[in-house]
């Protein structure tokens, strides 16, 4: 069989799209193997539970060992890393800065392969170094890198060093892709190279959901690994306190106890009780778990550039497990929608008073809520599934395998 190397820097329980690529390319006959690196406990139980039984190898390079000398690599990797980062204040970049760059292209370089795939900004570094070896590798932006996160976590990252890799990728891959067509064409545009294979973040359909209403009173619902600013939460959580109609928010993910005292003195007292917060669950949980709820929040800011260009995952979750969406007008959930046009409405974070208007009217409006609920399920059982989708990626993986032809 001919052998598939996807390339990743994290767990699989956080990179829904490495786990369903390699899922799809195992099960259409080839022979693939994850690399990635194993850095926390939690998430590699998590792991362990997802690749059972699966058509798939997984290997991690090892950091979380006591034995001493992986803990001295350990060591020489995050001193590396901490230099590495005070050097591009310099004027300086290097791979280094974004963690345990060297440790991975070691295993990667060791690990033959008729094709690699590259997901996450360390594994495109290591690309650069594959394709120089003549390696075949195609490589997926899920993000776009070099103009992603906001600008006081961009301080110490290598800008200059991944927009370069970034367009010897799209020049040079044998395909890109990337989870919008806004995105792609943006990254054509400012690279070159063929257009890269749009593959949205989706799901495999899960069971048919109940209807809405679920919940009473009705419930909005929010995910991420991590509850933090940025994300839109306190701009709607200071319109929703503002709202008249009955309603329950709940929050999921990790939070520190500052961010959630921040968020709670946000929400009035006749609204606090209804406000949940709960822990992150095992990925094979998380479909079950937004299904109990009404309405999803896919409330994605206009900056970076990154994060205007894509639509996550959270509005194509929301769609498989049937909520109607209250969607911020991102170029990436404005594509998404305009295909779905039934399923969720847009809103703006920027004008409480209206906002809260807006909430109260959907809030009391059952059946409207039903109806959208009915769209957005429909939504992703005629296009938004991962089913939909996948005979494209094998496609685009085969040509990949195949001869060589000429790039415009």
């Amino acid at each position: 069989m001919q052998r598939i190397l996807i390339l990743t820097a994290g767990p699989l329980c956080r990179n829904p799209r490495v786990l369903k690529e390699a899922t799809a390319l195992g099960q259409s006959g080839l022979d693939v193997t994850v690399l990635t690196l194993a850095n926390s406990e939690r998430f590699e139980a998590y792991d362990e539970e997802l690749v059972r039984g699966a058509p798939f190898a997984k290997i991690a390079v090892d950091r979380l060992s006591r034995a001493p000398l992986v803990r001295f690599r350990v060591f020489s990797e995050r001193l590396l890393e901490w230099l590495a980062r005070r050097a591009i204040r310099l004027g300086f970049e290097t791979p280094a800065s974004l963690g345990s760059f060297h440790a991975l292209k070691r295993a990667a370089h060791g690990s033959p392969a008729d094709l690699t795939i590259l997901h996450t900004e360390i594994p495109f570094l290591i690309g650069a170094s594959l394709i120089a070896k003549g390696r075949r590798v195609a490589a997926d932006f899920a993000d776009w890198h070099s103009r992603d996160l906001l600008p006081a976590d961009r301080a110490a990252r290598p800008l200059r060093l991944l927009d370069r890799t970034e367009q010897l990728l799209m020049r040079s891959s044998e395909y890109t892709s990337s989870p919008s067509r806004e995105m792609a064409t943006a990254l054509k545009t400012a690279y070159g190279g063929p257009m890269p294979v749009v593959l949205p973040n989706t799901f495999p359909l899960q069971l048919q959901p109940r209807p809405l209403i679920r919940q009473d009173p009705p419930s909005f619902f929010w995910f991420s690994q991590t509850i933090g600013e940025g994300r839109g939460l306190e701009a709607f959580l200071t319109a929703w306190t503002r709202t008249r109609v009955p309603s329950q928010v709940c929050l999921l993910g990790d939070v520190s106890k500052e961010y959630r005292e921040r968020i709670m003195r946000l929400v009035s007292d006749s609204h606090r009780s209804r406000l949940t917060f709960l822990p992150l669950v095992s990925p094979r949980d998380l479909p079950g778990r937004i299904a109990q709820y009404d309405i999803g929040l896919a409330l994605e800011p206009s900056v970076p550039e990154s994060r205007f260009l894509t639509a996550t995952n959270k509005i194509f979750q929301y769609m498989n497990a049937g909520l109607a969406i209250l969607a911020t007008p991102t170029a990436g959930q404005k594509e998404v929608l305009s295909v779905v046009p039934g399923a969720g409405v847009f809103v703006d974070l920027q004008d409480s008073s209206g906002l809260a208007a807006r909430l109260d009217a959907l809030l009391e409006d059952p059946s409207r809520l039903a109806s959208m609920g009915g769209a957005s399920r429909g939504g992703a059982e005629q296009y938004f599934s991962w089913e939909h989708f996948t005979p494209l990626l094998v496609a685009s993986v085969r040509r990949a395998l195949g001869p060589k032809e000429s790039r415009s």
